[in-house]
Formats: structure tokens, C-alpha cells, sequence
């Protein structure tokens, strides 16, 4: 389980940064299709809101790949 944890955590700190790249890339593809403010203040938004959640899963994986979540490194 232990091993799991390690390996989820990697790709939580991959799933962070490519997310963010992902929606700059199709915020670009739409914003240079119709380049009106309909179209960019949403995504402006959306890039807004998102980029602290994928923060908050790149220091998550980084946590989990660390072995902070193991349940073996817990003391009582």
C-alpha cells in the first residue's frame, strides 16, 4: 500500500503542472479562434480558480512521495 502511495503521489505531481499547461493550450486555441471578451474572461477565470488546486496536488504528491502518508511512519 505503501508503494501505491508513492507512485499516486508522482503522478499527482505530474497531473499538477500538466493540467495547467493543458488548459493555457486550449484557452489559447479558443481565445485566437474568437478573440472576443465572451470568450477569454471565462477562461481567465477558469485558469485563475484552477492554478491553486493544482498547486495544492503537486504539494500533495510531494507529501505522498515522501512517504508522509505511510501508515508505518506514524508514532504514537
Amino acid at each position: 500500500m505503501n508503494l501505491l502511495k508513492k507512485i499516486l503521489g508522482l503522478v499527482w505531481m505530474i497531473l499538477g503542472p500538466a493540467a495547467i499547461v493543458f488548459l493555457i493550450i486550449e484557452a489559447a486555441k479558443k481565445i485566437s479562434a474568437k478573440p472576443t471578451q465572451d470568450v477569454y474572461l471565462p477562461w481567465i477565470i477558469i485558469i485563475t480558480v484552477f492554478t491553486p488546486i493544482a498547486i495544492g496536488m503537486v504539494i500533495f504528491g510531494w507529501y505522498a512521495w515522501k512517504g508522509e502518508y505511510d501508515l508505518s511512519s506514524k508514532v504514537d
